[in-house]
């Protein structure tokens, strides 16, 4: 039974198409509109065909005759025609767009003999350039053989860099297997290219008996896409086997540019009822791949031929993926069904169940069950909600103390769930253990006196309202704020919905001197409460405002909120966004590597990680198992704390800046960084050390924050955007995307290695910047190697003015 939960929310679309590996007829108009009357929304059709292959082989047949009765050097290598109409089902139509153009899979383009990679070229610059010249927009290549090795696949990157020029609207989707160790036994038909390699260059590649690692084939596309250089059109099509790999090189994939899943037949289970399936891993990683801004198409591999192509007056449904539990359950027992290709019995059973696929009524049994998984997605949770659109996105982080922000970003921070609610509950619990504790206040009434400095629109300053009454503390409210647009709509707040109980103040709060008295002279604070905060906690200059304000805050009892923050971060493998700022840095800005981007990380790969949570099914309402299981990875980040921040200040701290302001002697000589130095005890410095377990490419750093709001007698009220700590303290909170640190080179981490990170916070008169460098070292015999070290990257042209 489909499960109701996801009504009303839109959920990703699976596009899903059709591939025969030897489809026996030509992909016309007609098949095309069939297909989609099935149920499909693609299929895929060869460039060439098996005439053409013929006559690739009778040319090289000739060419080897030639040089068996000459020497080689006497004989050009063999030249291959230009493409006849009998060589191509290909031509330009209307339905181009819904093809998916695959090159030859018999050609080998990084074989060792020159003369099979001399033809295996001209093979596929022939075909590029006639899919482009069709109007084909998607080209499906079969990936590189992995067992000949760097050579091999340093020379397949090299053609499939020139075939992007070659086609330059043609997207380029590389097809390789999950697991390297799992596509060891690279098939090849009889006419395949590479078994017609003179013996003595493949016994240079020892192409047979190589053996294969698990990461093999992500090292492979690693290199591809290094030397095209994070093409924006070049994407892998990835090839689910049957028993998915590790769950490391799961999330290693999941963070590359996916744009097409290939589901072979041999992938599919055969439940109790003879109903095809996937595993749960299997539904687990297409769900999460789904969720991407750029979801991938799916494509089902030789399934069987279309039905209903035969017989013309045969009526088809739409797939609609309404399955009953029965037939949508999984295989009640996978481990036994796990082999890399069915076993004996499991393809008698197999066939005698595709045999009985007119008694059932559903003649693409395959797609239906797609179509099922895509009516019970699990629903998205509330930061998926929010964020749609903005996944990998960068964005600049806010200079709150230079720009005056527009109503529509505070409104975006005012839709958080869980922060102001968070704020309001800190703020009673300050107010409570102020009356327990019978704390003298600020005022002279007895009243507890509260500033909600860089108040913005006023939504700290109905929280600590909210407060005030659900304790029955009386207080008296005071709204500092130097956006001069904001300050409107604050008085506007204060006569309609605070009741004239606030004071408005509208000033920089480092320039306030705090409430005023009858006498004219200025009084303390007792709670002075702050949202600012930004994604790396003290990115937006928290730090530097809070000590400014400090002097208005009373000395002997004065409450912070927030009381402390800590900034933390991970190494990252994000493909995506290098590449965007790749492209940025070459054509819109040269600095796009020395800047922190304020970005809701997505399709990422944490580098160093510890075993997670077990992820338990649960069930739907209606008893349902399917599909309601959290999109998680399994692995959990490793994340490192880089510095602290407190408030409110020790006051001989203060003292101190405050000498040095000016630059008197007493002072001292001046700043490390320039200027007075007023500002150095918020600089910062940390050198942490990551484990990497499995090899890859840190992109960059992401940062995250938590921060104590209030510690007091009921426990600590806190905030976390780390992924680690976020859904104990604050789950689903939206108010801050994480922030990334790029690297401009990437720096490659091989496996069981460590990653060293030295960051620095830093600051002179006018600004803060970061700066922050990546080191890579690995221990052999005991002794530490330096494997390599990135560039010393500095965001000091683009840091946050104070």
């Amino acid at each position: 039974m489909d499960s109701p939960r996801a009504m009303g929310e839109v959920l990703p679309m699976f596009y899903v198409g059709e591939h025969e590996t030897k489809r026996p007829l030509p992909v016309s108009t007609e098949l095309v509109q069939h297909a989609q009357d099935l149920g499909y929304d693609m299929l895929t059709t060869p460039i060439t065909n098996a005439r053409f292959h013929s006559r690739v082989l009778s040319l090289l047949s000739s060419y080897s005759q030639a040089i068996s009765d000459a020497t080689p050097q006497s004989q050009p290598w063999p030249l291959i025609p230009a493409l006849e109409n009998v060589d191509t089902p290909l031509i330009p139509s209307d339905t181009i767009s819904q093809l998916l153009a695959f090159t030859s899979s018999w050609i080998d383009l990084g074989s060792p003999d020159p003369v099979i990679a001399y033809l295996s070229r001209q093979v596929f610059n022939l075909e590029i350039a006639y899919a482009a010249f069709c109007g084909a927009i998607t080209v499906v290549v079969p990936g590189p053989r992995l067992s000949q090795g760097s050579n091999g696949i340093s020379q397949y990157a090299r053609a499939i860099k020139q075939a992007l020029s070659t086609g330059a609207y043609i997207q380029l989707h590389i097809l390789m297997p999950m697991d390297g160790a799992g596509a060891a036994r690279e098939e090849e038909g009889l006419g395949h290219l590479a078994r017609f390699a003179r013996p003595e260059y493949d016994q240079q590649g020892g192409t047979q008996t190589r053996t294969l690692a698990p990461f093999s084939a992500w090292d492979a596309w690693n290199t591809i896409r290094s030397i095209c250089k994070y093409h924006n059109r070049l994407s892998v099509a990835l090839e689910l086997p049957r028993r998915l790999p590790s769950s490391a090189l799961q999330s290693r994939w999941y963070s590359e540019p996916v744009r097409l899943v290939n589901i072979p037949a041999t992938s599919f289970l055969v439940n109790g009822r003879g109903s095809f399936v996937l595993s749960k891993a299997h539904q687990l990683f297409i769900f999460r791949c789904m969720r991407l801004k750029n979801a991938p198409w799916i494509l089902l591999t030789d399934i069987g031929p279309i039905p209903g192509v035969d017989d013309p007056d045969m009526i088809m449904s739409f797939s609609t993926g309404h399955l009953s539990p029965g037939v949508a359950a999984d295989a009640p027992s996978p481990r036994s069904s796990m082999s890399a290709s069915p076993t004996p019995a499991e393809a008698a059973q197999i066939a005698k169940k595709i045999g009985k696929k007119s008694s059932n009524n559903d003649p693409t049994p395959h797609l239906s069950y797609l179509r099922y998984l895509q009516r019970n997605q699990p629903p998205k949770n509330q930061i998926e909600r929010f964020g749609g659109g903005f996944q990998d996105y960068l964005q600049s982080p806010l200079q709150p103390l230079t720009d005056n922000l527009e109503s529509i970003t505070y409104e975006v921070f005012e839709k958080d769930p869980i922060k102001y609610a968070w704020y309001e509950e800190a703020i009673a619990q300050a107010l409570r253990d102020w009356q327990h504790q019978q704390k003298s206040t600020s005022s002279e009434d007895g009243t507890v006196v509260i500033a909600v400095v860089g108040s913005g629109r006023g939504p700290l300053v109905t929280r600590a309202l909210n407060a005030s009454e659900t304790t029955g503390v009386p207080v008296r409210v005071y709204a500092i704020e130097k956006n001069p647009n904001a300050y409107v709509l604050l008085l506007r707040h204060n006569a309609e919905s605070w009741g004239g109980q606030v004071t408005v103040v509208k000033t920089d709060m480092r320039a306030w001197k705090g409430p005023t008295l009858e006498d004219g002279s200025f009084g303390k604070v007792d709670i002075l409460v702050s949202e600012l905060l930004g994604s790396f906690a003290d990115n937006e200059l928290s730090p530097e405002c809070l000590d400014g304000v400090q002097h208005v805050l009373n000395p002997e009892h004065g409450i912070s909120i927030p009381a402390s923050y800590t900034a933390h971060f991970t190494p990252l493998s994000t493909p995506k966004i290098w590449a965007d700022l790749f492209h940025r840095s070459t054509n819109v800005d040269a600095n796009a590597f020395e800047i922190p981007w304020v970005v809701m990380l997505s399709q990422i790969d944490y580098l160093s990680t510890q075993p997670n949570q077990p992820d338990v099914p649960k069930q739907f309402s209606d008893g349902t198992k399917m599909n309601h299981f959290k999109l998680e990875p399994p692995l959990a980040p490793i994340i490192h704390t880089a510095w602290e921040f407190s408030h409110p200040l020790p006051p001989t701290v203060l003292v101190q800046s405050s000498l040095r302001r000016g630059g008197s002697a007493i002072g001292g000589g001046g700043g490390f960084t320039g200027g007075d130095g007023a500002n150095e005890h918020n600089t910062r410095f940390c050198k942490v050390i990551f484990p990497i377990q499995e090899q890859g490419v840190c992109h960059g750093l992401g940062g995250y924050f938590e921060t104590v709001l209030y510690s007091g007698s009921e426990g600590a009220v806190e905030l976390s955007t780390n992924p680690v700590t976020m859904d104990d303290k604050s789950k689903d909170m939206i108010s801050w995307f994480p922030i990334f640190f790029p690297l401009k080179t990437p720096i490659h981490l091989p496996a069981n290695s460590e990653m060293e990170v030295s960051m620095w916070r830093q600051t002179d008169d006018r600004k803060v910047w970061y700066e922050w460098l990546v080191e890579s070292f690995v221990t052999i015999n005991g002794h530490r190697v330096h494997l390599g070290v990135s560039d010393l990257h500095s965001s000091k042209a683009n840091g946050c003015m104070m």
